[in-house]
């Protein structure tokens, strides 16, 4: 089951978060960014989850986004390639530590492949092809996926979004939640139900369900009524988060 977890991993901000990449070229503060991820733990905590807090990699500026490089799928992580320079060294670190978390560790020896590309849906993965993430990347944890018993299919992340999961997520175990420019590319299999995000406020398409929950950016209030008929949401400020090309997803992993 995708949306069922127990356990979350997160790491704490480094101080020079002021340097982390932000293709809009916008900068946050240690202080105020702080603020949005302690309430997003909160959130886990409040979400039924045993939360694993790892401490901060002050020499990588954007270690707090640990969806990029590693991924879980049931107690396997898999170790991934961030495509950034300044990011490379962070999956070394994270494959030691989390040895103790899981039961197996697998790694992504080839190419480049970031989190926020990889959509699961049960045991299906959906990778989407980036300018972080390529094709060699993309076919290494397929055969990985393939050796665990999962399948995985390579798509192709729209040119003007970031990362697949910049807008869209899984809401429940059958339902995609995306904007109306993914929603235009036609990317996905056919076979899975599609929620649209209301105009103007794309940057709902990145939510996270676990468990009962389903966390949402604040300050989206059309998408907020749209859900809260289906879900029961928990809505959280992303606005610095946001600054640096990332979502609610980017800042922890769940099993």
């Amino acid at each position: 089951m995708t949306i069922l977890f127990n356990k979350a991993l997160v790491r704490r901000t480094s101080y020079n978060i002021i340097k982390a990449i932000s293709s809009k070229n916008l900068h946050t503060s240690y202080e105020e960014i702080n603020l949005e991820h302690n309430q997003y733990i909160s959130a886990l905590k409040n979400s039924d989850l045993n939360v694993t807090i790892l401490d901060p990699l002050n020499d990588f500026p954007d270690s707090i986004f640990v969806e990029d490089p590693g991924l879980t799928y049931k107690n396997n992580y898999i170790s991934l390639r961030p495509a950034e320079n300044s990011r490379f060294g962070e999956s070394k670190i994270m494959a030691k530590d989390v040895n103790e978390l899981f039961d197996n560790i697998y790694f992504v020896n080839n190419g480049y492949i970031e989190g926020g590309d990889i959509l699961r849906i049960n045991d299906h993965f959906i990778v989407g092809i980036s300018s972080r993430t390529n094709t060699a990347g993309a076919e290494n944890l397929s055969n990985i996926l393939n050796d665990l018993g999962a399948t995985a299919e390579i798509s192709i992340t729209p040119k003007n979004i970031l990362h697949l999961k910049s807008e869209c997520s899984l809401i429940d175990e059958e339902t995609i939640l995306m904007s109306q420019n993914m929603m235009e590319k036609n990317i996905f299999n056919k076979k899975y139900k599609f929620l649209v995000i209301p105009e103007g406020e794309e940057i709902a398409s990145n939510t996270i369900r676990i468990n009962n929950n389903l966390l949402i950016p604040s300050n989206c209030p059309k998408t907020e009524k749209m859900l809260s008929k289906n879900y029961n949401l928990i809505s959280l400020k992303v606005d610095e988060v946001f600054k640096l090309d990332a979502g609610l997803s980017c800042m922890s992993l769940r099993w």
